[in-house]
């Protein structure tokens, strides 16, 4: 297994991205599959890895990589340190972000023989919000080929009462807790400003329309954090989406962090196996 860690691609506002990449080198050519994380998420959380090496081994070039206003920052990878930049994230520059990595990949710059990756076959997995950026990129980019979403929210405003609305407007800043640390984290008003200023390019339920290509959604039936109903709106969007529902799993597929096993939790291998399976399939792609 080929491992190469916290490569840095650059992002938005120039910020540096740390990105992995796992595959087994065979001189063939492989899909490449770019994993997006959600909404407090990084690509060191919980069982990541182990999920990158089943990819791996599948025979696909597996790239996972931390969003640049996710709030990492080095030398700790594993917690949100970077609140100033956590809070100047905006939906805009998750997806720009995506495009970075796909640039990244496509110019044949990952560091790796052009030999072992097929640029024809560029697929992304996106979980929770992660998901549905990967949805909304899919919708504008052409190269990315094939999607799949696990938990995956169908709307941006879900939450945001006009209540929460005018007193975020009014503060400049609204504070979210992270279950996990306990932290409190800062979003600044700006994320509302970019997602009103650019609702036709991130209203992820009018850009399903466009996503024309092969989608998988995987969520579990259980899940507390993004309703099973959104997998659901989803599935009922899509032009060619499959709706696969686990049923008693949450929001993590029951990973957490830290994930102390060298295995994947039972409701997560079922989501990585089915995964693999759509993604070596040949299942026809409409443009």
């Amino acid at each position: 297994m080929n491992q190469l860690k916290n490569i840095v691609v650059n992002g938005s506002d120039n910020r540096p991205m740390l990105t992995d990449l796992f595959f087994n080198a065979d001189n063939k050519r492989k899909p490449v599959v770019i994993f997006v994380h959600g909404f407090k998420g990084f690509k060191d959380w919980g069982c990541w890895d182990l999920v990158a090496k089943q990819f791996a081994t599948a025979g696909m070039v597996f790239i996972k990589f931390n969003l640049s206003h996710n709030g990492i920052q080095l030398p700790v990878t594993d917690e949100l340190t970077d609140l100033e930049a956590f809070s100047a994230n905006t939906f805009s520059k998750e997806l720009d972000d995506i495009g970075y990595i796909i640039d990244w990949v496509a110019n044949g710059n990952i560091g790796i023989s052009l030999s072992e990756v097929d640029l024809d076959k560029i697929y992304l997995v996106g979980h929770s919000r992660g998901g549905g950026d990967v949805i909304l990129k899919a919708a504008e980019d052409k190269r990315v080929q094939k999607i799949v979403t696990w938990a995956s929210i169908a709307r941006h405003d879900r939450y945001n009462t006009p209540e929460i609305l005018d007193y975020w407007q009014k503060e400049g800043v609204l504070y979210v807790e992270n279950s996990r640390t306990k932290q409190k984290l800062p979003m600044k008003w700006n994320i509302v400003a970019d997602y009103r200023a650019n609702e036709k390019r991130l209203n992820i339920a009018a850009q399903l329309a466009n996503v024309r290509i092969p989608h998988l959604i995987i969520h579990g039936t259980a899940d507390t954090t993004v309703a099973f109903a959104e997998a659901e709106d989803l599935h009922k969007g899509s032009k060619q989406s499959t709706l696969l529902s686990l049923p008693n799993e949450g929001h993590t597929f029951d990973a957490k962090h830290p994930w102390q096993f060298s295995y994947l939790p039972s409701g997560m291998a079922q989501a990585v196996q089915q995964s693999i399976a759509f993604l070596g399939s040949s299942k026809d792609i409409e443009h």
